[in-house]
């Protein structure tokens, strides 16, 4: 959550990001400062929550896929994965 004590708000406008919360907390002020520079409606309500999404899809896709396959490769496969393979000829 971004509710930091104020201590932690300080590092965090010195760009020191310690935990999540103070990530979070950084979020909110990046979604503040557009707040400031566009009107407070419903389009830069919906820009935000579209420029996040795409974030959070392009982080996953960039890093998370790849990360997730080595650790496939490491540790082997998990239902219902293994299974979706296994009986992928039944789906027609």
């Amino acid at each position: 959550m971004p509710y930091i004590p104020n201590s932690e708000r300080v590092k965090v406008a010195d760009g020191k990001l310690p935990h999540a919360g103070a990530f979070n907390y950084a979020v909110h002020q990046l979604i503040d400062s557009y707040f400031d520079q566009h009107n407070r409606n419903y389009q830069s309500i919906n820009d935000i929550i579209g420029a996040l999404d795409c974030v959070k899809m392009e982080l996953y896709r960039r890093m998370v896929e790849d990360y997730e396959q080595i650790k496939i490769l490491q540790n082997g496969d998990c239902a219902p994965y293994t299974k979706w393979i296994k009986d992928a000829h039944k789906i027609k």
